[in-house]
């Protein structure tokens, strides 16, 4: 993928006991989307890993979430920012869709100014079956990102990480194609 390409396992669907395949694979780096399976899994493989957080993020979960990861790929509330205290990437709705999380582009300088520690920003394109149709949203984000002088970009899953990647991706968050032999 390149050397500027973190690869995010996404852990949402991986049992606790199927997590040392991962380690034993070399990966480095998790992103884990619910809290409470976060400290199940880092209670259990704490060191093994770097910890990611992917999913919507609750304010009433952000201190714990702040406790056990290095870096949150899903801040979209001031109510959230105003409790996490590591590193975040600001979530951005890109598609419009009321069932996905993130704040609206026009709304993004605003929120910028109320947290300090903003890295970069993620996206989630609508589903789609063709890689291609999120190449608009990736684009636009790496767009984004240099208006505001925001390097990293985490975009691309397990089915569109290529064309992410294309496309400036610095961070790709890889469910399934992870386990398919």
């Amino acid at each position: 993928m390149g050397p500027d390409v973190t690869i995010v396992a996404a852990t949402k669907y991986v049992p606790l006991e199927e997590m040392n395949a991962l380690a034993d694979a070399g990966v480095e780096v998790v992103g884990e989307n619910r809290t409470q399976d976060l400290e199940r899994k880092h209670a259990a493989y704490g060191d093994r890993f770097r910890w990611h957080f992917i999913g919507h993020l609750q304010s009433r979960k952000a201190p714990r979430v702040s406790e056990l990861c290095e870096l949150c790929h899903s801040l979209a509330s001031e109510s959230a920012a105003r409790r996490l205290w590591i590193p975040a990437l600001v979530e951005v709705n890109l598609s419009g869709e009321e069932t996905k999380s993130g704040i609206a582009p026009e709304e993004l300088p605003a929120f910028l100014e109320r947290y300090d520690d903003v890295r970069g920003l993620m996206t989630m394109p609508p589903a789609a079956d063709d890689p291609e149709s999120s190449r608009p949203y990736f684009r636009r984000l790496r767009e984004l990102g240099a208006e505001h002088g925001l390097r990293e970009l985490s975009m691309g899953t397990s089915q569109d990480y290529r064309v992410a990647v294309e496309e400036g991706a610095t961070f790709v968050r890889l469910g399934s194609v992870l386990w398919q032999g």
